[in-house]
């Protein structure tokens, strides 16, 4: 099946999820609420609305896995803020939890360490390398921090693959240098 042409939420519900390099976040939902609603459930309907013990017990879970997250991320202080009152740091790790959150397979990271620090760079790959039963294909531009934590790299110029493999061995690779370093 092309994925490509799939809506995202029938992509999302395969165990499918991305992130964009301008990050997508409810702004007016708190740090904790945007975890929440980051996870695959049951869906809604009117009586199970009416019936608390329907729901109840599906949402305490979720809030327990997104406070459980929220501490791996060191953002337990910040769970009550509003998304648009987060750093840029803040917002690309909250970006991560929601990606955490969700229970993926196979996940795609459009630049997730963009417009950050590197010490904070450093702790968002830290954290993609502790995931285990999860694909990460990550498009990056800081090859100097990226490169650390990758198992197999990519390297694409003007849309063609150019070079792949060990990521020691592509940073020798003389299409590369070439090509980015003229």
């Amino acid at each position: 099946a092309d994925v490509g042409r799939m809506p995202a939420d029938r992509r999302f519900r395969m165990g499918m999820v991305r992130t964009f390099q301008t990050p997508r976040l409810f702004a007016n939902l708190s740090v904790l609420e945007n975890l929440m609603v980051s996870r695959i459930h049951p869906g809604e309907s009117f009586r199970r609305g009416l019936l608390r013990r329907g729901w109840a017990g599906e949402e305490a879970s979720r809030k327990e896995r997104a406070l459980s997250i929220l501490g791996r991320l060191e953002m337990e202080g910040s769970k009550d803020n509003l998304a648009y009152d987060l750093s840029g740091g803040q917002i690309k790790m909250l970006e991560l939890g929601k990606v955490l959150m969700s229970d993926s397979g196979l996940v795609l990271l459009d630049e997730p360490i963009a417009g950050i620090n590197p010490r904070r760079a450093h702790f968002i790959f830290e954290n993609i390398a502790g995931v285990s039963g999860v694909t990460f294909l990550i498009v990056e531009h800081r090859l100097d921090i990226a490169m650390q934590y990758a198992g197999r790299v990519y390297v694409m110029d003007r849309g063609r693959l150019i070079a792949e493999g060990d990521p020691g061995a592509v940073l020798e690779d003389r299409d590369v240098i070439e090509s980015y370093l003229g």
